[in-house]
C-alpha cells in the first residue's frame, strides 16, 4: 500500500518519501531580498521531507508584492541562496525555486510608486497584506504584448539564477490570484488580444513561461502551481473544469515533473479530473489536509504526494512525525510572517526533543 514513506520519480526529481513542504512566505530575507543565514537553518531543518519547494521568489523587484521576501534576480541572491540549497542537499533533501510575480497583488508603495501590472485593469477588492497603515489594492495597468515577452524572459533568467544557486528544479506559481493565474482565470482577464477570450488565449502566457523553464531545466525538473477554487485574492472563473482542465492535458503533452494543487478536499473539487487529463503527471495534493485524509489520498491512487504548510512550520520533522502518528507542535502565529528574529521561525521543538524531556 502507497503511505507516506513510499519513494516516488517525479521526471528527473527521485522523492524519497511522498510528504511534501508547500512553499510559505515568511519574510525573512533582507530588503535587497537575499536569504539569510537563518533560512539555511530553517529549510535544513526540514530536509526529511520528500520534497521541499521552497519559499515563493520573486523574479525581479518589479514583481514584488511583500516586503523582505526573497529574490532570484540578482548575483547577491543567488549567493544567499547556495548554502540553503547546500544544507538540504547535506541532509539528503530535494529543494525547488518557486517563481513568482503577484502582478496586481501589490501597491506602488511597494514598487517605487509604479502602477501594479496584471492581465487587464481589474481592481482586486480588499487592502494590501502587510502594509501598514491599511490601504486599498489600486486598479493595475494591464501589460502590453511586448511586456508579457519580457516576463517571459525574467522567468527564464530567475530559472538560470536557481540552477547556480544549487536548487534541483523549479516551480511556477501560477496560482493564488497572482499573475499568471490573473492571466488564466476571466473574471481578471478582459483581454481581446492573443492573451485573452478563449481558454487557449488565457493559458498562453502560463504555457509560455512553462517552456521557457523547460529550456532551462528540461521538463521532468519543472513544476506548475495552481489554485482551480479562485478563492485567494478576489478571483474567479467561469468554468473552471474547462480553464483546468485544459491547462492540465497541455501541460501533460509537456511530461513536466509534477503539478501541485491548493484545493481543500470537497464535493465540488476538481484536482482529480485535473489528474485524469494530466497524461500521467505526478499531482501533489495541498490544503487542509489531515493525517487519515492525506494517508487516503496516497493509498488510493487519488493523489501521488501530499503538501503541508501551516504543519511544517510548526513541525520541522512533520514527515516523522506522520509516520508515527505523533502528536503536532501548535502553530504560533506571532511572527510567523514579517518578522526578522528567530522566534516562531526556527525554535520548534523536535519530537525527539520532546521525548528526552518526558
Amino acid at each position: 500500500m502507497t503511505d507516506f514513506s513510499s519513494p516516488i520519480q517525479f521526471g528527473e526529481l527521485k522523492l524519497k518519501n511522498r510528504v511534501v513542504m508547500a512553499p510559505l512566505t515568511r519574510s525573512r530575507a533582507t530588503q535587497d531580498r537575499v536569504p539569510t543565514p537563518m533560512m539555511v537553518e530553517y529549510y535544513a531543518q526540514r530536509a526529511s521531507a520528500g520534497l521541499i519547494i521552497a519559499e515563493a521568489t520573486v523574479i525581479s523587484e518589479e514583481a514584488n508584492g511583500y516586503e523582505y521576501t526573497p529574490g532570484l534576480f540578482t548575483d547577491a541572491q543567488v549567493e544567499g541562496w547556495k548554502p540553503i540549497t547546500q544544507a538540504v542537499h547535506d541532509q539528503g533533501g530535494l529543494i525547488v525555486s518557486q517563481l513568482w510575480h503577484v502582478g496586481r497583488v501589490s501597491h506602488p508603495d511597494l514598487l517605487n510608486g509604479e502602477t501594479p501590472v496584471s492581465a487587464s485593469a481589474v481592481k482586486q477588492a480588499g487592502y494590501v497584506s502587510l502594509l501598514r497603515p491599511k490601504r486599498e489594492f489600486v486598479e493595475p495597468r494591464p501589460l502590453e504584448i511586448a511586456e508579457i515577452h519580457a516576463i517571459t524572459e525574467q522567468y527564464k533568467q530567475a530559472a538560470i539564477r536557481a540552477k547556480a544557486a544549487g536548487f534541483d528544479g523549479v516551480e511556477l506559481h501560477a496560482a493564488n490570484g497572482y499573475l499568471i493565474d490573473q492571466f488564466l482565470q476571466t473574471k481578471t482577464n478582459l483581454r481581446d488580444d492573443i492573451y485573452g477570450g478563449c481558454v487557449e488565449n488565457r493559458a498562453r502566457f502560463l504555457l509560455e513561461v512553462v517552456d521557457a523553464l523547460i529550456e532551462v531545466w528540461g521538463a521532468g525538473r519543472v513544476g506548475v502551481h495552481l489554485a482551480p477554487r479562485g478563492d485567494e485574492h478576489d478571483m474567479g472563473d467561469v468554468n473552471p473544469r474547462e480553464t483546468f482542465g485544459y491547462v492540465l492535458e497541455q501541460l501533460g503533452k509537456r511530461q513536466i515533473a509534477f503539478f501541485f494543487t491548493r484545493e481543500y478536499l470537497a464535493e465540488d473539487s476538481i484536482s482529480a479530473e485535473m489528474k485524469a487529463r494530466s497524461n500521467g503527471v505526478p499531482y501533489i495534493a495541498n490544503m487542509r489536509l489531515t493525517r487519515e485524509d492525506a494517508l487516503d489520498l496516497l493509498s488510493s491512487g487519488q493523489a501521488d504526494a501530499v503538501a503541508f504548510g501551516k504543519a511544517y512550520i510548526a513541525n520541522p520533522d512533520l514527515y516523522e512525525r506522520l509516520v508515527q502518528d505523533a502528536p503536532l507542535n501548535e502553530l504560533r502565529f506571532e511572527n510567523m510572517i514579517g518578522s526578522q528574529v528567530a522566534e516562531g521561525y526556527t525554535d520548534y521543538p523536535f519530537l525527539a526533543d520532546r521525548l528526552i524531556e518526558a
